[in-house]
């Protein structure tokens, strides 16, 4: 299997709310493939950010969409300069997001954790070791 990710699917509760805080809260664009009400395909660096309701995803997945708690999973948005990592943060909690780890340097650089109205967790980090193309996509050393 080629090493890729082509799109990450989050199962969310509301449609409609997790449209409001990606698209019209950080900003992201709604591609014109989404469906209303149904599924919302958000353009990233990228990577498709797919919104698809949970129990439309469990069903599709065929399994229970039943409990929550910590999914043991984060997504990341890595930053170019160290003041970035605030700056995301503030626009996430402004978008409706709940700060879970506030910004803070750490060994590898700078690096803070919101919640998205779903609980879904982003990291927020610049780390000076990872190479961002112009693009903002990372570039591993080999």
């Amino acid at each position: 299997m080629e090493p890729m990710v082509s799109l990450v699917t989050l199962g969310v509760r509301d449609l409609g709310r997790a449209l409001a805080f990606y698209r019209d809260g950080l900003g992201w664009p709604l591609s014109s493939a989404s469906v209303a009400g149904q599924i919302a395909f958000l353009r990233t660096g990228g990577i498709v950010l797919t919104l698809f309701s949970r129990e439309a995803l469990a069903e599709d997945a065929n399994v229970s969409s039943e409990g929550d708690g910590f999914s043991g999973f984060a997504l990341a948005h890595n930053v170019a300069e160290r003041e970035q990592v605030d700056v995301m943060l503030t626009e996430a909690v402004y978008a409706g997001a709940t700060i879970v780890r506030p910004a803070e340097d750490v060994v590898f650089g700078r690096r803070g954790y919101f919640a998205d109205p779903d609980g879904h967790l982003w990291e927020v980090a610049w780390n000076p070791a990872f190479r961002m193309g112009e693009d903002g996509a990372i570039q591993l050393p080999d």
